[in-house]
């Protein structure tokens, strides 16, 4: 009798150690790590993450979110879509590899430039409706006298992007149901203060064109934007026609 006594007290031990000792043991080891992406700092939405925005850790997979990103290769040189925190896991919703999506620049203005919509008041003043997100434009201004010009501070502008009527962007449009698109009817661009100041004046008293002086990679078109910064920045307060 005291056998069995003893022999069922060893077998309730050896099952409560089994229930909360033995199993979460090998739950843990069978969960296992993961190599994973995190943020050291936060980040502004729209800006370009490098090496020292990141580290890779080692995590529980089962505390990780769907498609975190193992490696850093993947991350380094894409765009934050949305404001990021020391911390947070990369995963591939929160990034783009489009620097020119404006969702992402309108996040990142800082106040050093601002985003500044004008009216394409026609078709071909506007380019022909084949302007894109990111392209270096420069201006055409007409005077009330026919005189037509561009502005040496406004020689170089990126476009942020068009838009249509019903305020769809020009990345964002879809095929009407008898496979015409909306027609933007205004273009958004990235400017200084005073650039602003100047196309608003243009706006309400001057006709303008567009014109396409660059599309393609990120590195050439920042040429022409320093070259622009540089004149704005030489011309402060001067006169901006040339």
């Amino acid at each position: 009798m005291k056998n069995r006594t003893f022999i069922g007290v060893i077998c309730i031990v050896l099952a409560v150690l089994t229930t909360f000792v033995v199993s979460p043991m090998v739950n843990k080891m069978s969960e296992g790590k993961a190599a994973v992406v995190r943020f050291t700092k936060d980040i502004a939405q729209g800006a370009q993450i490098t090496e020292d925005d990141i580290e890779v850790v080692n995590l529980v997979k089962s505390s990780l979110p769907e498609n975190f990103i193992p490696d850093k290769t993947a991350v380094i040189d894409m765009f934050a879509n949305a404001d990021l925190y020391k911390g947070d896991i990369a995963t591939d919703a929160k990034l783009t590899a489009d620097a020119n999506a404006s969702i992402n620049i309108l996040g990142a203005l800082t106040g050093d430039k601002v985003a500044m919509s004008v009216t394409i008041a026609s078709f071909a003043r506007g380019l022909s409706a084949k302007l894109q997100n990111g392209d270096i434009v420069s201006f055409y201004v007409t005077d009330k006298e026919g005189n037509t010009t561009i502005p040496a501070s406004l020689k170089y502008v990126r476009v942020i992007t068009t838009t249509t009527a019903g305020g769809v962007d020009e990345n964002e449009v879809e095929p009407n149901e008898d496979g015409t698109f909306d027609l933007p009817t205004t273009i958004t661009v990235l400017v200084s203060v005073s650039q602003a100041q100047e196309l608003a004046n243009y706006e309400e008293n001057a006709k303008m064109h567009v014109a396409l002086v660059y599309r393609g990679d990120e590195e050439t078109a920042k040429k022409f934007l320093d070259k622009q910064d540089q004149y704005l920045k030489n011309n402060a307060g001067g006169e901006q026609n040339g």
